[in-house]
Formats: C-alpha cells, structure tokens, sequence
C-alpha cells in the first residue's frame, strides 16, 4: 500500500522498501528511559517516560538526535512490545508516556494502544508536521500535545528542511492540538498541549512572528520558549547554525511573548544549551542521561 502518512506522501510501499522518513512497516525505537529534562510539569519528580523512535519525515538539518531521523539506529519491534516498554516504564515510575517523533508509525501505535492503554498519561511530542487525519486518529489515546513549532517562513523552513509547506501543514496541526484544556495534577500536567519553540541564530524575527501567531490562536495551550539549541547535524554548508543563540536574540523572542500577553508561559536558561542534556543513544548504557 502506497504510504501517504504524512504530507510528503512519498507513496512508498513501507512493506517493501523505505519511505521519506528513512523507515519501513515496522516499529524503529532507538531508546527509551526516564528523561528528566522536559518541562518541570512534564518531567516532574520521576521523569518523562520517554520512547525515541527511529527516523522522521521532516529531518531539519541541525537536528540533534540526528542518527535517529536518519534512521542509523534503532531495533525493530512490534506493537505488542511497545507496549511492554509502557508497561516497564510505568512500573520504573515515569509520570507519562512519551513518545518522540513516531509520527510515521501511527497504524502502529494504533496496534499498541489497543493491545493494552497505558494507565498514566500519555504525551505525544512531535515536529507538528503532521496530517489532520493521522492526529483525529491518535487524539482518543493521547493526553498532552507536545508538538514543536519550528518555522513560520517558507524560506527558512526550506533551508533547514526542504520543505517550505511546513507551516502550512504545521499551523493546522498545533491549531488542533492547542484546543486541548489544559488539567493538573500534583504539578503534572495530565492533559492539554503545550506547544515548544526552539529559537534559532539569526532567526529571532521569524520568532516572534511565532509567538505573534499563537497569541491569535486565542487557545487555553502553554507556549515554551527554548533556548537550548546547540550545534549538531548535518550543518556544514549552513555557518549561521554553528553557534549558539545570543541572550539578545532569546530575550527578544522572549519579550515579545510577554508583551502580547502570553501568561501561560515556560521560559528557559541560555545555559540549557549544552550537549549534556542531550540524551546517550548508545547501546552501551541503559539510561537516557
């Protein structure tokens, strides 16, 4: 069957070959743990219950799981054993289940889900693009939003992906997402959507026409403001990405954000941007950090 997943709708037959996203039919998970470093209401005391799934349809450049979107590693599972990895981080005492990037496995997913629904929340963090059908799908089963809204211009967004469309698919799946109320339980967040954005070197304008926009949204969704990009990926043809962003850029974003309004607001320190927050992939250990 042709694949027409996400708005690429690279037409691969995933049974039999590879589609855009690096993958094929079956579950690609490179690892998965207890991260400690999301938002406070979604890390809490215990950690997010995080599942990183291997490969991805949007693969910015600058990406810094980059081996995962590229689809270098990872293990092969079945629905079945996903959900047997809920099941162990529920018993590890992870606040949530978190899933990053499975975009491209949602019949997948479907599968686990059904097999057994995990008992605490379940978060769904994404690139946001993403097809409306394939999000009115998985919204029965998922509990907090998480997506990230990267780009507003086609310009940009064609540079450090190739796909000038993204805000056009991406504006329609946070605006979905945003309508999520948001609920709290001892200071976790147990539904609703909070929608990330990551600032980046000499993007600061491209930014705020971001908060600009969410601010319309009129939604009851969080805004986060991330200011942690470090170098990484596939940037060398790209010298703008190979520094870190200025505190004048992120206090520019950041200003915008109060200055429209925007109370329900996550923050970040500059000095979140190191490679020690990064998560290790490697086989070699069995945790996340």
């Amino acid at each position: 069957m042709e694949c027409r997943l996400c708005p690429l709708e690279c037409g691969a037959d995933r049974d039999t070959e590879k589609g855009i996203c690096g993958t094929g039919n079956t579950l690609l998970v490179a690892k998965y743990g207890l991260h400690p470093y999301e938002e406070p209401c979604i890390s809490g005391k215990h950690g997010s219950g995080t599942v990183f799934f291997s490969g991805c349809a949007l693969r910015c450049a600058f990406c810094q799981n980059f081996d995962l979107s590229r689809a270098k590693q990872g293990k092969e599972i079945t629905p079945a054993q996903l959900s047997a990895i809920f099941c162990e981080l529920e018993e590890r005492g992870a606040e949530n289940i978190n899933l990053v990037t499975a975009s491209h496995f949602v019949p997948r997913l479907l599968r686990a889900f059904k097999i057994r629904r995990p008992k605490i929340p379940v978060v769904y963090n994404t690139h946001a693009y993403e097809k409306m059908e394939a999000l009115r799908a998985l919204d029965p089963y998922i509990d907090v939003w998480l997506p990230d809204l990267k780009f507003y211009s086609p310009k940009i967004a064609a540079r450090y992906t190739g796909k000038p469309d993204y805000f056009d698919f991406a504006s329609r799946a946070v605006a979905f997402m945003a309508e999520r109320a948001p609920d709290f339980a001892n200071g976790m967040m147990v539904s609703g959507c909070i929608v990330r954005h990551l600032v980046l070197p000499l993007c600061s304008d491209d930014s705020v026409k971001i908060v600009q926009w969410f601010k319309g949204l009129s939604s009851p969704a969080y805004l986060s403001l991330m200011g942690q990009y470090t170098p990484c990926g596939d940037i060398e043809n790209l010298p703008e990405l190979k520094r870190r962003i200025t505190p004048r850029e992120y206090k520019k974003v950041l200003t915008a954000a109060l200055d429209a309004g925007i109370e329900r607001l996550f923050a970040q320190e500059l000095d979140s941007a190191d490679k020690e927050f990064i998560p290790d992939f490697s086989e070699d250990t069995g945790t996340l950090f």
